[in-house]
């Protein structure tokens, strides 16, 4: 038989239970766990532990103690949670490098910048409270706290420290909570303080005032703020954002040296990523890496480049761009306010929101301090009564059996001051007693009517702010230690800037095979070929530079130089690289930058000058560039020197037109224009681009000839379209034309 006794009690569908009871985790994560309250900048367990060392006697002037011992204290009185999450959250309040303004001190292994996680146990180190701390403790007894039961109702705990100074802007934190986090960074105390008097004294002061004060966070590891001071602003007017930072680089001769490494960035981790890209062959700019940090210089990582030519720029923006050398920061400032309340705010509202904490507490301040004036001042009331009628008081107490009452009724005093007088000693009863009670008393009367004025006087309330403000700046602030120099964001190197410039000399030939040969002295149609198969052309250059290959449809291909294979051997078909159009052959190559100017056409007489840039493909198929006439065939391409002033053409029939370079277009794409007029079964034979200085060679069979700039200008110089003028006897049948220097 079920006993229906067992089944009483209250049920709820699954969904209502789950729903409550997650909402209630929720709450309790956000309100008591992770997120900092803007009145001391503390979660609750950083608020316990500050709290329980203060009640410890841990004080900056004390001797440090276990910090097992304050472990202990927090988590049996007031944090009912793991004793290695408490010391973990002490440790961080312990490191100089994560706290701007550290609010223990540690005595013992707290951890190093390379890993902050390598702090010795609670057993074996020692704690007290930093000096900083005392801005968060030092009114702590002087009524300005709400008390609140700790978590089993035995003892009572803070609510909130009663702190001078903006913590929550000071020092920090992050933290994960239920469907939010926060993410606040550190800031310089100094400009955080003249921040919040300007403030003080311009309620209505606008973003941009506030931000010539106080321009950036400051991290305790003093690297560069390089966001521009437009993101700057849009952080903290909408408490969203990313801070970008940067190492600090100096030189030493030769060697560039780190002397400070982004916020909470190890600098073991930052050499680890720069070995693997060097083990990698992706730094040959890079000769050698080392750490030289010791004591005197915490972070000093040597960078050794392999020569003076290296561009040290260049190199400090890749390191930054692949390496933990910069990083972003993610900014969000969200915290508990004085309604109780998460919210994300920005900088304005941050420190309105905390001065009206700071008001708040001051004024307590004042109130209970006036309090204890004005119940001295009665006693002393009291106190001077009986000195003034000494005799009667000792009657009163030698005889009556009450004597309080009788002396009540006698003097007229409370039942306070009888109490009063009736714990006097007896030494006391003398007339110097009489004169420092006097003493005393002028005294606290120019202190109750000082704090009478302040408590009745919001001016005088500010100014007093404004001056405690400005002395705990001088006594605890210090110099800004991050620079802010806005810089775009870091890019690393391309490929082809990374690869060693070795000069090379790229050979194809006329089956398509193709190989590279280190130098530029290099006799390529002297090289050994397939049977059937013989030399086409060659071309010089760097293996750093990309490689165009054109090919009789017009297509062009790109290729990486310095994967090409060894000039020792045959080479490799392009063929087995590329993917071009069924019957296309393979007609020029060119190796340059991407800003060399190229000369591309037919030997129907059309031509263009174009770009390497406007060539480079990364499709197998290639690229259509060159549009090639019906029956007509592609010229090799003409490289461009930056000083070529005349184009030199010469037709089939033996014909030759020189016109200055600059009448010819600069297209990415197409047929070309008209470059020689030529007649039914002419073609183009060849082409080439003279500079100053430089003279024409024509070749034709064994017979060759070499034309000056002057006679070019006098015989062949034209406009371009036009037919030119006829080369000397023998030469109608010109094999090649090139220019060569004088």
């Amino acid at each position: 038989m079920t006993d229906e006794s067992a089944l009483e009690g209250e049920y709820l569908p699954l969904k209502t239970f789950a729903e409550k009871a997650y909402l209630d985790y929720s709450m309790y994560v956000v309100l008591d766990r992770a997120l900092p309250h803007i009145g001391d900048g503390l979660k609750p367990v950083q608020r316990r532990i500050t709290y329980a060392m203060s009640e410890l006697g841990l004080s900056a002037a004390s001797k440090h103690k276990k910090s097992a011992r304050t472990v202990g204290d927090v988590i049996g009185k007031f944090h009912p949670h793991g004793d290695s999450a408490c010391y973990e959250a002490m440790v961080i309040m312990a490191q100089p490098f994560t706290y701007r303004y550290p609010i223990v001190d540690g005595q013992g292994n707290w951890g190093s910048p390379d890993d902050p996680k390598s702090f010795a146990a609670m057993r074996y180190t020692e704690s007290r409270l930093a000096p900083y701390a005392a801005t968060l403790l030092a009114e702590i007894d002087q009524g300005t706290v709400e008390w609140v039961p700790n978590f089993d109702g035995t003892l009572t705990e803070p609510r909130v420290l009663p702190a001078r100074l903006p913590n929550v802007l000071l020092n920090g934190g992050s933290g994960i909570a239920v469907g939010m986090a926060t993410d606040v960074p550190p800031h310089n105390l100094r400009e955080v303080v003249a921040a919040a008097r300007h403030l003080l004294d311009k309620p209505k002061a606008q973003l941009d005032d506030l931000l010539a004060l106080m321009p950036a966070p400051d991290f305790p590891t003093g690297c560069d703020i390089v966001s521009s001071s437009d993101e700057l602003r849009a952080i903290y007017e909408t408490g969203n954002g990313q801070v970008r930072v940067r190492a600090v680089f100096e030189r030493d001769g030769q060697d560039l040296i780190v002397t400070a490494l982004p916020h909470q960035v190890s600098g073991a981790k930052i050499l680890e990523q720069i070995a693997a890209q060097m083990r990698a062959k992706k730094l040959p700019m890079v000769d050698d890496l080392r750490d030289e940090s010791d004591h005197e210089s915490p972070c000093r990582l040597v960078i050794s480049p392999r020569s003076n030519r290296v561009d040290v720029d260049a190199l400090i923006a890749h390191l930054c761009a692949t390496t933990d050398l910069e990083k972003t920061i993610r900014v969000n400032l969200n915290m508990i306010g004085l309604d109780g309340r998460p919210r994300v705010r920005g900088l304005v509202e941050i420190l309105s929101e905390w001065l009206v904490f700071r008001r708040q507490t001051v004024r307590r301040r004042l109130e209970h301090r006036l309090g204890k004036v004005e119940d001295r001042l009665h006693i002393l009331e009291g106190l001077l009564v009986a000195y003034l009628n000494i005799d009667e008081v000792i009657r009163i107490i030698r005889t009556e059996e009450s004597p309080k009452p009788v002396m009540m009724d006698r003097f007229g005093i409370s039942e306070i001051q009888a109490e009063a007088i009736l714990n006097l000693r007896l030494r006391h009863l003398m007339r110097l007693e009489e004169m420092k009670i006097r003493g005393e008393q002028d005294e606290l009367e120019a202190e109750r009517k000082w704090l009478s004025g302040v408590l009745g006087s919001e001016s005088k309330m500010t100014a007093l702010i404004r001056k405690e403000l400005a002395a705990d700046a001088e006594k605890y602030g210090d110099a800004r230690r991050c620079a802010i120099e806005a810089r775009p964001p870091a890019r690393a190197l391309s490929e082809s800037d990374l690869l060693p410039a070795e000069p090379i000399t790229v050979v194809l030939s006329e089956l398509g095979w193709i190989r590279a040969a280190k130098g530029h002295a290099v006799e390529a149609d002297a090289l050994n070929f397939k049977a059937g198969d013989g030399y086409l052309c060659d071309v010089p250059g760097r293996s750093n530079q990309p490689l165009i290959v054109l090919d009789s449809t017009g297509r062009s291909y790109q290729l990486a130089a310095h994967k090409l294979p060894s000039a020792r051997g045959q080479g490799e078909p392009l063929s087995g690289k590329l993917n071009p159009p069924a019957g296309a052959r393979f007609v020029g190559l060119i190796l340059g930058d991407a800003t060399q100017r190229v000369l591309l056409g037919s030997n129907a007489g059309y031509g263009f000058v174009t770009k390497m840039a406007d060539l480079e493909s990364r499709n197998k198929s290639g690229k259509a560039v060159l549009t090639v006439p019906k029956g007509s065939q592609v010229l090799a391409p003409l490289p461009l020197v930056a000083q070529a002033q005349w184009l030199c053409v010469v037709a089939s029939t033996g014909r030759m037109l020189a016109f200055p370079l600059e009448e010819l277009p600069e297209l990415t794409r197409g047929k070309g224009n008209k470059l020689m007029s030529l007649k039914k079964g002419e073609t183009l034979v060849g082409w080439a681009a003279l500079a100053p200085g430089q003279q024409l060679r024509i070749e034709s069979g064994a017979r060759h000839i070499g034309l000056r700039v002057v006679d070019v200008e006098a015989t062949y110089l034209g406009k371009r379209a036009q037919r030119g003028a006829l080369l000397p006897r023998g030469f109608q049948r010109v094999q090649n034309v090139l220019a060569v220097d004088a």
